[in-house]
């Protein structure tokens, strides 16, 4: 392992459903409870507005993973979107292991305002998992400046 490998760290985007997740995500913080710095949080109104092309087009511009994290199922603002979410992330993940993406790049949570122990414990979870898998491979050093 070479001193640049010993030292990277995986770029993660999170796509925080706004009445739950990213209220988790806030509570986390004021909380000061401690989680890697390695997440770009993108707030939505709920996480079955996220379309898989945003998914994919954050890993084609240098993201190492991606998750999308929204209410407990039953707890949705928008009544079933997190189902919803659920079923396009299925089908998403079988695409990726088509096309040989690791599926531990790409996670799916649900995460509720109250939780912010939760929010921080599933940061972990993900950046350990993607950074066990390394930089992704299948983008170009150039792609990856991209991500901020």
């Amino acid at each position: 392992m070479n001193a640049a490998s010993a030292t990277w760290e995986p770029k993660i985007v999170a796509f925080l459903c706004h009445w739950c997740s990213y209220a988790g995500a806030d509570l986390a913080g004021i909380s000061r409870l401690q989680y890697p710095p390695n997440v770009r949080v993108v707030r939505v109104p709920c996480s079955g507005a996220v379309n898989p092309i945003y998914i994919l087009k954050a890993l084609q511009r240098g993201a190492d993973g991606v998750l999308v994290s929204g209410c407990h199922p039953g707890d949705c603002h928008y009544l079933a979107g997190n189902l919803v979410a659920r079923r396009k992330f299925a089908l998403l993940k079988r695409l990726l292991e088509q096309v040989g993406i690791e599926e531990q790049r790409v996670q799916f949570s649900w995460v509720s305002a109250a939780e912010g122990q939760k929010f921080a414990d599933v940061i972990r979870k993900v950046v350990g998992d993607v950074k066990a898998l390394g930089p992704a491979g299948f983008l170009s050093k150039a792609g990856r400046a991209s991500c901020p």
